[in-house]
C-alpha cells in the first residue's frame, strides 16, 4: 500500500465547527485514488479544553486515532483532507521518520501556524511550532520526529503581516518567500536543492488564495467587510498555486499533502437555508 487518504474533518483545532463541511464538500471535488487507503478520523462533536488548548482533548484523541493508523499501515504517500490546519502535524510527524534524510516542509500559506503555547489556545495556529519542538505544548510532545529549521520553507506567507505571535518565524531563521517573490523567481527550487531535499511534504492552507480568486474561504465570506479580517489575507490565485505544486512534484518526491481550511461559503449558506425547512424535519419546525 503506497498512499493513505486520510479524510479528517477536524474542527477543534480552529473552533469553528464549519470545517466540517469544508471537508465533506472537499472529499468531492479531489481526484479519485483507487488503490489508496482511505482513512476516516472520527471527530468528535465537542470541545473540551486541555493543557491551555480549546479542544485538546478530543484533538489528542483524534490525532492518536491517525498516528495508530499511519504506523499500522505504513504509507509511503499520504494525503490528507480537512478540516483545520493542525490535521498536518501528525502525518508529516510520521513523514519525516519515514524519510528521515532528505525531507522537507513547504508550508503554502498566508500565516505561518507557528505560535507558542503563550501565544494561542488554538492548535492551528501553533502547529509548525509543535513539529520544530517550539511551542511548548503539550501536543507538541508527542512529536516523535521534529523537524529543524532548515527543514521548513514558508511559502505565499504575508512577510510583512507577520504579528508578534508569529516571531519564531524571524527568530529562527525559517526560509520565507512572499507571493511576489514566488512569482518572480524560483525560490523553492532553490531551497530544495540548497537542503538536498528530495522527499517533500506540502500544506496548503486554502488561505493562501486570492479571496477575489477562490470563493470558499473564511476571508470570502458573502458581504463581508475584509478590512475586519484581522489577519493577513491571501493574494496567490489558484492556476498560480497549481503551478507551484507542479513543480515542486517535477523536482521532489512529493509524499505528503494536506488541504486545509476549506470554507464553502455557497454549500454552508444553502444547508443552514434548508435545514430551516420542515420538509427537512420530518415536517416539524427547526
Amino acid at each position: 500500500m503506497t498512499t493513505m487518504m486520510l479524510n479528517w474533518p477536524e474542527w477543534q483545532g480552529g473552533m469553528n465547527p464549519d470545517y466540517q463541511m469544508g471537508n465533506r464538500v472537499l472529499r468531492a471535488i479531489v481526484p479519485e485514488i483507487l488503490d489508496a487507503l482511505q482513512v476516516n478520523v472520527p471527530v468528535s462533536p465537542d470541545a473540551n479544553k486541555k493543557s491551555g488548548i480549546d479542544g485538546g482533548v478530543q484533538l489528542a484523541n483524534q490525532q492518536q486515532f491517525a498516528r495508530d493508523a499511519l504506523v499500522k499501515n505504513k504509507p509511503q504517500r499520504v494525503i490528507t483532507l480537512g478540516g483545520d490546519c493542525a490535521v498536518s502535524e501528525v502525518p508529516f510527524d510520521y513523514l519525516n521518520g519515514r524519510y528521515p534524510d532528505d525531507f522537507g516542509v513547504i508550508w503554502l500559506d498566508a500565516h505561518p501556524d507557528i505560535s507558542t503555547i503563550s501565544d494561542t489556545h488554538h492548535l492551528h495556529e501553533m502547529v509548525v511550532a509543535d513539529l520544530l519542538h517550539a511551542s511548548n505544548s503539550e501536543f507538541a510532545q508527542q512529536v516523535q520526529n521534529p523537524l529543524r529549521p532548515a527543514q521548513v520553507f514558508f511559502a505565499g506567507l504575508t512577510v510583512a503581516a507577520l504579528r508578534p505571535m508569529d516571531q519564531l518565524v524571524r527568530d529562527m531563521g525559517l526560509a520565507t518567500a512572499t507571493p511576489q517573490q514566488l512569482r518572480q523567481g524560483h525560490p523553492i527550487q532553490d531551497w530544495l536543492v540548497a537542503h538536498a531535499i528530495r522527499h517533500v511534504a506540502l500544506h496548503f492552507d486554502l488561505d493562501v488564495l486570492d479571496p477575489d480568486d477562490f470563493r470558499s474561504i473564511l476571508p470570502a465570506k458573502p458581504h463581508f467587510d475584509r478590512a475586519q479580517f484581522g489577519a493577513a489575507i491571501g493574494s496567490m490565485t489558484l492556476d498560480q498555486v497549481i503551478a507551484l505544486l507542479t513543480n515542486v512534484s517535477h523536482q521532489a518526491d512529493l509524499v505528503g499533502l494536506s488541504i486545509a481550511e476549506h470554507m464553502p461559503w455557497d454549500a454552508l449558506n444553502l444547508h443552514r437555508g434548508l435545514n430551516q425547512l420542515p420538509i427537512f424535519n420530518g415536517g416539524r419546525q427547526s
